[in-house]
């Protein structure tokens, strides 16, 4: 199963959608998968279901940063170059479903910013672009994971 497939089985198993990114790629990181659970919690429905940056988005920036940022150098360049690669890859989202914003990916489908998660019903499922969203995430990610390597292999 590709990082895509998991991304999206996550979210049909009941994780949010910044849940789903993050476990997608939990193989590459040094943290159990209840700890990535517990740290991308509060990220879904647009963080705490406020519906605005996309749970999607913010799961690969939680990647990006597990995966590239050295907190033993804490730096403004180090600061710098993680908020270069998230603007990348939250510019890629943006150009393929034109927003960045959970209410904006949910209109449509009667999501509320009500702190009451949603039982994950047939109908649920069937309403939401979630999966969806969450597997390109992880696709994108992928993607660019891969550009960063091929970048550093040709230094």
């Amino acid at each position: 199963m590709n990082r895509a497939e998991r991304a999206k089985q996550n979210f049909m198993e009941g994780c949010n959608c910044a849940q789903s990114v993050v476990l997608a790629f939990a193989d590459l990181t040094d943290l159990s998968r209840e700890q990535l659970l517990r740290v991308s919690a509060p990220l879904g429905g647009g963080v705490g279901r406020m519906r605005e940056i996309c749970g999607a988005i913010t799961g690969m920036c939680t990647v990006l940063g597990l995966l590239t940022y050295d907190a033993n150098h804490v730096t403004l360049e180090e600061k710098s170059a993680l908020y270069a690669r998230e603007q990348e890859v939250a510019s890629r989202f943006y150009k393929k479903f034109g927003s960045m914003l959970c209410r904006e990916l949910l209109a449509g489908t009667g999501a509320t910013s009500s702190p009451q998660a949603e039982a994950r019903t047939e109908e649920y499922y069937q309403k939401r672009p979630c999966p969806a969203l969450c597997a390109a995430a992880a696709q994108m990610l992928e993607a660019y994971l891969q550009e960063l390597q091929e970048e550093r292999n040709a230094r």
